[in-house]
């Protein structure tokens, strides 16, 4: 008999993070979920309990709150009896002309987008190092890989994401724990519905099932879907004074 995985899910209504919640019930995890709308919150444990996971706990906050990070990491564990996998999900999809005009809404998105991420990754590194097991995964962007001129507001806060992920990769690798890094390119969420499709843009539930191999198994950086992975190799590659030409 399988033994259910007892994971927490930072910002569970993201859409992402909702369609990884639901495979992962399906299959009977034990899930502390936390969002900062009560009712979408209630709303989604409900249903993640009616797929069968082993038991759902929910709580609601606004993450940015980074002083809250300690005791949601006590309710989490007290609730689920320990903890095997961190996943954390949440962010904001600025405005890229507003963070150029107004520092303040640049400062704003980089709280959510990367401070208050690399806050709960911090308690969560420091628990997971302790028992010496244990799954850290993060949602960061292929955006972050290089600054290109129209979203390096929001390229920057993920930038910032991965580096700190690639050196707690290294910090928590002689102690058992692995590191995941998701990079997921163009998602169809309710985040960018505003924006333009093409042929690379997928949906929430294709990209699902490997974030929940690579919270099972993986480590470092796995791009969403694996395509971005040569893409991104190409775009990093590209001369400086060729890149700064571009307009994407």
């Amino acid at each position: 008999m399988t033994v259910p995985r007892r994971i927490v899910i930072f910002g569970i209504t993201s859409a992402i993070a909702e369609a990884t919640a639901r495979l992962l019930a399906t299959r009977g995890d034990a899930l502390f979920v936390v969002g900062r709308n009560e009712l979408l919150v209630e709303a989604i444990a409900a249903d993640l309990g009616t797929r069968g996971a082993a038991g759902v706990t929910f709580a609601c906050t606004d993450l940015t709150r980074c002083d809250e990070h300690a005791q949601l990491f006590e309710r989490a564990i007290a609730a689920l009896g320990g903890l095997d996998a961190v996943l954390i999900a949440h962010g904001v999809l600025p405005g890229q002309a507003a963070c150029e005009a107004h520092y303040q809404a640049f400062l704003e998105q980089f709280n959510v987008n990367a401070l208050s991420v690399i806050s709960l990754a911090t308690h969560a590194a420091n628990y997971l190092a302790a028992q010496r097991s244990g799954t850290l995964a993060v949602l960061s962007s292929v955006a972050g890989d290089r600054g290109r001129s129209g979203n390096f507001a929001y390229g920057s806060a993920k930038a910032a994401v991965s580096t700190f992920m690639e050196g707690l990769g290294g910090r928590l690798h002689r102690c058992g724990v692995r590191v995941v890094t998701l990079k997921p390119g163009f998602v169809a969420t309710p985040m960018t519905a505003h924006l333009p499709r093409n042929a690379l843009w997928v949906q929430p539930k294709q990209i699902a099932p490997a974030i929940v191999s690579a919270i099972d198994s993986a480590r470092g950086s796995v791009y969403l879907p694996w395509f971005w992975r040569p893409i991104l190799f190409v775009v990093r590659h590209i001369p400086e004074p060729l890149f700064v030409r571009l307009r994407f």
